[in-house]
């Protein structure tokens, strides 16, 4: 479990994450007025208190009985919001009930549209307000074998592959049935809330994306856990950022590990951040509370880096305030 969850942190991507995130030094501005400040920003049509956002990470029941629906109400009670996995380990329907409120759903290709459009249907009618959909991770490098009493519940069987002796595993397998930019198309035509596409880092896939109609882009190497040699997600950010033109919002993942590291990102022109495996530990030693108690933490350190550096709220961090 411990590997599952530390997978990709000790790769030259993950390395080079944080080296990025750490090549941004935050310089402090004192004496400035931020009495009053404050983290609430307006993020597609929803007030938020803060920009940390959960990130979609598959099985949470592998580190607490109580899974998802732990985080979900963890992320409502601190004002936030969460990023629900296709491969949850619990019904979509249960932890959109435990948040008691629109949680966003994080969409996995299901290999054909049908499939897809049953899960989306399904998550909408769930009431989730946002699609996620994920699209740099249509090979897997490796499975974890999984307890019996967890698995995604929310997915249908996988679908049986037959390869022939001079057949490609990655090519005539698993690519097989990643999705194309035809099928974001498609998908677009299907979705009737805000649709944002994760996994870019290459600034011309982010502008065809957003000209296909994608709502927003956030910016990620999936924190190392695919290819192990891509560049640092932060690096790619601010040429995404350049060649979207401020036409959509653009969010950051992967490396999050503090407040600093929120703030940084924010600094470089991110609208908001998802925060991944440091929700997990929460979750593994506390449950919800214990969730509820690392959004808090990182909350107050972005707050304080806010305040060292002269902002007073989110739109006062910019490039200048960092290094």
């Amino acid at each position: 479990m411990w590997h599952y969850l530390d997978g990709g942190r000790d790769t030259p991507t993950g390395r080079g994450n944080r080296a990025a995130l750490d090549a941004h030094p935050l310089l402090p501005r004192p004496l400035a007025e931020v009495r009053g400040g404050h983290t609430r920003l307006e993020l597609f049509g929803e007030t938020l208190g803060h920009p940390l956002l959960l990130a979609p990470i598959a099985y949470h029941r592998l580190q607490h009985p109580d899974g998802e629906s732990a985080c979900a109400m963890a992320t409502a009670a601190q004002d936030g919001q969460m990023v629900v996995s296709t491969l949850a380990s619990q019904p979509l329907e249960q932890i959109a009930r435990a948040a008691e409120k629109p949680l966003w759903f994080q969409l996995y290709w299901q290999g054909s549209r049908e499939r897809t459009a049953r899960l989306l249907e399904r998550a909408l009618a769930a009431g989730y307000r946002c699609i996620v959909f994920t699209v740099d991770a249509p090979v897997k490098l490796a499975t974890s074998p999984l307890p019996a009493d967890v698995r995604p519940v929310n997915t249908e069987p996988p679908l049986p592959r037959r390869l022939q002796p001079d057949q490609s595993e990655v090519f005539d397998g698993w690519m097989a049935e990643a999705p194309g930019w035809h099928d974001l198309a498609w998908l677009r035509e299907r979705v009737p809330v805000p649709l944002l596409i994760k996994g870019v880092l290459h600034a011309g896939d982010a502008v065809r994306a957003v000209d296909l109609g994608c709502d927003g882009v956030v910016v990620s190497n999936h924190g190392g856990r695919v290819l192990e040699v891509a560049p640092a997600a932060l690096s790619r950010l601010p040429d995404v950022i350049t060649a979207l033109g401020g036409r959509v919002p653009v969010l950051y993942d992967s490396g999050i590990d503090s407040g600093a590291d929120a703030f940084r990102a924010l600094a470089l022109g991110a609208r908001a951040v998802l925060v991944g495996r440091p929700y997990l530990w929460g979750l593994a030693a506390a449950g919800a509370l214990g969730v509820a108690h690392v959004i808090r933490l990182l909350r107050d350190e972005l707050e304080m880096c806010m305040a060292l550096c002269g902002c007073a709220t989110l739109a006062d961090i910019s490039a200048d305030r960092c290094g």
